[in-house]
């Protein structure tokens, strides 16, 4: 029965749609309706309004929905819809300002006697417009109104003009900063939360530790992240653009001539491309830059370029007299004055302390006056010319309401889904095809560029996201990152937008275009940059680190970057230093040796059993090295057999666990069917079914080979041992380092050490004139002044027993005294040869560590070089089957 209403829920969804109904109301009310229509019928025919559900009632699904909707503005995490309508404004305001239609003009002239250089120009104005607007409508509606006609004059085909203005203006869905990255950022962070979660149920059940490795962990996705990774993918498909328009010019120069420019190229013409292309370009780089360089959160980011498109607009409609540029102006010397201010100055309130922290403060309130006039005097501006603030006020309110009354909607279809086994069925359809991840991806792709032929890309983004990608994210044979999976899925929505008969941008086009356009030539247009879009799909699939590079480059190279300790960031900062290891260790041999031959012979016992410890560990680098290898090398060759075996026998243990839920499923129903007289062929036929599974999992698990049982251990014990060297080196590496950071602290500590030296001292005059309590305070002073330094123990031992010998009944001075002179001699021993060591050692240490740093030292560094975390970030950009963890 659950999936006869799963049926009428998807049934009453798509009747819906088709018949125009609205969609925010649509997606809520089919979930409602079908909710109540399996309440009602489990009430009626079994007496149960829960009899119908997959598991819960309908108290509890209605409560998931309400839930979920309530997470859209009071879950913290989720606070990254609040840069929805900021971008909204930033691009509709940029829209309104004419600042699109300046660079389209401007791009025409600069790039028009190239072969298709108008068509060309157009590409890259709806890139830039991509990255300022992000509004595909307004995007496509502004280039063909501005550039459709100058490119009919200019004899181009009708079906390159329309395809080029509609493609290009697709590009916004893609180039950040996109509202669909922002939607799939928001849906991939709950589904990866989903993933993870049934990752380590499925290492928990099938290896029986409830503690799984972070590095077999899911990789999450964050709106930063999703910008950083469509970057490159969207930059692809702008030259995938550009390079089929100037191959089309080539061949087929009639389809997109050459236009002159009547004016000439002198110093005006490139002050109008500079006023033309440098506001946004700015913009630009200021909002996506602050992302991509961890300077500014996505939120943040929108609202910086929602005033700077409001400083813009303010420039752009007032021409009226001299000060035109005077708020942009004050605007940017304002924030040039705030940014020297914050580099110089202490501006924490909190923490005021000096006259120079007043000044700061003051300055800084002067310089955000001035910020904040400027963008008020823009404002008001925008205000006064016409209705252009109303407007844009006006249909940022409508898009937002608009989108997130549709992720409303959709968390309440998606809860009914889940409320009928939707879900379940789902992932059982998927993970029962032949051939692993890359099918299910594939079927999944497929689906999602059907649906864009009649669905928009929100009401995908929030209908089959949720569905799907936590399924995918789970598989560990792929190990995707949900970054990769949502610009994977952005790139095939944008499909969407162009794809018959519901393609919006062709509707936007069709409204504009003149009429001696055809539609079937906007069609017929569309299909070749549909083809790039999938080409561009394709090759982001084969070539994940396009994605995964950026992001992964960013973080391990910000300033919140995690330390080379990382265990996530293992494998791949061995694989960096292994090699290192097999290119240098002749050089890093040397180096030892040479630390080995210094002069230690003035050192304390303790230092030089130390640094003979850490050099000893040093060599035994080498040695661990090697295991790894060979541990690595037997590994490798047993799994090109065993790979097979475990994945055939993987397959049928998950049947097995499969049945055995939809055996406790069916166990379930049966107990809901109290009334046996009005259930009796119900209850047989779910008798029946849990005989039938139990006997089916009995062949299944008969069908395991026998070999299983030998080799399953036999890769065990091997990964073990891999992971166990892995470890080791480590360890090892780890303390052969310790030992010369630790005799470097020593070392420099010998200043601040011998200040201590004339208050130790005393302590004997003390012992003698003081009284035992007295006395005792100040050795125990000492004691707590020595615990701040390193390699000391043994002193503070000594006057440890010198303040013992004073205590109560065993009140002994002069055996005090004698502890006390023993502690004396150890420290100005102590502090004579640390003395010559800043002198003698430091230099040869300092050249030790310089050559093992980033090598036998590196996971003890606070954090890695620029060089190290690029080669990280290269490597953790690549996905790795860990399939055979589990």
């Amino acid at each position: 029965m659950e999936l006869l209403f799963l049926g009428i829920l998807v049934l009453l969804m798509i009747t819906a749609l088709i018949s125009g109904f609205p969609v925010a109301f649509s997606l809520p009310g089919s979930s409602i309706i079908t909710i109540g229509l399996a309440a009602l019928a489990g009430w009626i025919f079994a007496d149960n309004p829960d009899a119908y559900f997959h598991e819960g009632g309908p108290v509890q699904w209605l409560s998931a929905g309400v839930t979920n909707f309530r997470s859209l503005y009071w879950n913290v995490e989720r606070d990254t819809l609040i840069a929805i309508p900021l971008f909204i404004f930033m691009g509709i305001m940029l829209q309104r300002s004419k600042v699109a239609e300046d660079l389209l003009v401007t791009m025409a002239q600069l790039f028009g006697p190239v072969p298709g250089g108008l068509g060309i120009s157009v590409v890259i104005v709806g890139a830039l417009l991509a990255a300022t607007t992000g509004i595909v409508g307004a995007t496509v509606i502004a280039m063909g109104m501005i550039s459709l006609p100058a490119m009919l004059r200019n004899k181009y085909s009708h079906s390159l003009a329309t395809g080029t203005i509609c493609a290009s203006g697709t590009l916004g869905q893609i180039i950040p900063p996109s509202i669909v990255l922002i939607i799939l950022a928001d849906q991939l962070s709950n589904a990866a939360d989903q993933a993870s979660a049934m990752r380590k149920a499925a290492y928990r059940e099938i290896t029986g530790e409830f503690s799984m490795p972070s590095v077999l962990d899911i990789t999450s996705a964050s709106a930063g992240d999703m910008f950083m990774g469509a970057f490159i993918p969207g930059l692809l498909l702008v030259a995938l653009y550009i390079l089929y328009i100037l191959f089309t010019a080539i061949i087929r120069p009639k389809m997109a001539p050459p236009i002159g420019y009547s004016g000439a190229y002198d110093r005006q013409f490139l002050v109008k491309v500079l006023m033309a292309l440098l506001p946004p370009l700015t913009l630009i780089f200021v909002v996506l830059g602050s992302i991509l360089m961890g300077v500014a959160t996505v939120n943040q980011a929108g609202a910086v370029g929602a005033v700077g498109a409001m400083l813009m607009a303010g420039y752009r409609l007032h021409d009226r007299d001299e000060k035109r540029y005077w708020p942009a102006f004050i605007a940017i010397s304002a924030v040039i004055c705030l940014g020297f201010i914050v580099a110089n100055f202490n501006l924490n309130i909190k923490s005021i302390n000096t006259d120079e922290d007043r000044l700061g403060v003051t300055l800084g309130l002067i310089a955000s006056a001035a910020l904040l006039m400027a963008i008020a005097w823009s404002g008001w501006r925008v205000f006064k010319t016409g209705t252009t603030l109303h407007e844009v006020m006006g249909e940022t309110a409508k898009t937002t309401s608009m989108v997130f009354i549709i992720l409303i909607g959709a968390a309440m279809l998606t809860s009914a889904f889940r409320a009928f086994g939707g879900e379940e069925l789902v992932k059982h359809m998927l993970t029962s095809l032949p051939g692993g991840f890359w099918v299910q991806f594939f079927v999944v792709m497929v689906v999602i560029f059907v649906l864009g032929f009649f669905l928009d890309f929100i009401e995908i983004a929030v209908v089959v996201v949720p569905i799907v990608a936590p399924i995918l994210l789970a598989d560990p044979s792929a190990n995707v990152t949900a970054v990769w999976l949502g610009v994977m899925i952005g790139l095939n929505i944008q499909t969407s937008f162009l794809t018959p008969p519901f393609g919006f941008a062709l509707f936007y086009l069709r409204g504009v275009a003149d009429q001696v356009v055809k539609t079937l030539s906007i069609y017929k247009g569309v299909v070749p940059f549909i083809g790039l879009q999938i080409l561009a799909l394709i090759i982001t699939g084969f070539f994940p680190s396009l994605v995964n590079y950026l992001p992964n480059r960013t973080y391990l190279t910000s300033e919140s970057a995690p330390p080379p300790m990382n265990p996530r960031i293992q494998p791949c900062l061995e694989e960096q230093v292994l090699t290192l290891y097999a290119n240098q260790k002749i050089s890093l041999v040397a180096a030892i040796d040479s630390m080995a031959a210094a002069d230690t012979s003035y050192v304390s016992s303790a230092a030089a059993q130390m640094l003979d410890d850490s050099l000893t560990k040093a060599r035994q680098t080498f040695v661990k090295v090697e295991s790894i290898y060979q541990a690595k090398a037997e590994l490798t060759d047993f799994e090109q057999n065993y790979e097979p075996l475990h994945q055939q026998v993987r397959e049928i243990q998950l049947n097995v666990r499969r049945n055995k839920r939809l055996v406790e499923d069916a166990k379930l129903q049966l107990r809901r069917l109290d009334d046996i007289e009005l259930n009796a062929d119900r209850r047989s036929n779910l008798a029946i079914r849990i005989d039938e599974l139990g006997l089916l999992n009995q062949r299944l698990e008969a069908s395991i080979p026998a070999v299983w049982a030998t080799q399953r251990p036999i890769f065990e014990k091997l990964n073990k041992a891999e992971k166990q060297s892995r470890n080791q080196y480590r360890r090892n590496a780890d303390e052969a380092y310790e030992g010369i950071t630790e005799m470097r602290l020593w070392i420099s500590q010998a200043p601040e050490l011998a200040e201590l030296e004339p208050g130790v001292a005393e302590l004997a005059a003390n012992i003698d004139q003081l009284d035992a309590k007295d006395a005792m305070s100040a050795i125990k002073l000492q004691e707590r002044n020595l615990g701040e330094f390193a390699g000391v123990s043994s002193i503070k031992s000594k006057l440890s027993k010198a303040r013992r010998a004073l205590k109560g009944s065993k009140y002994n001075p002069e055996k005090a005294k004698g502890y006390h002179s023993e502690a004396m001699a150890l420290l100005t021993a102590e502090i004579t040869w640390r003395k010559r060591a800043l002198t003698d050692m430091v230099p040869a240490l300092v050249s030790y560590d310089l050559a093992i740093k980033d090598s036998i030292g590196l996971r003890l560094q606070e954090r890695m070089s620029d060089d190290v975390a690029t080669t990280v970030s290269a490597c953790m950009a690549s996905h790795k089957d860990i399939s055979l963890q589990f």
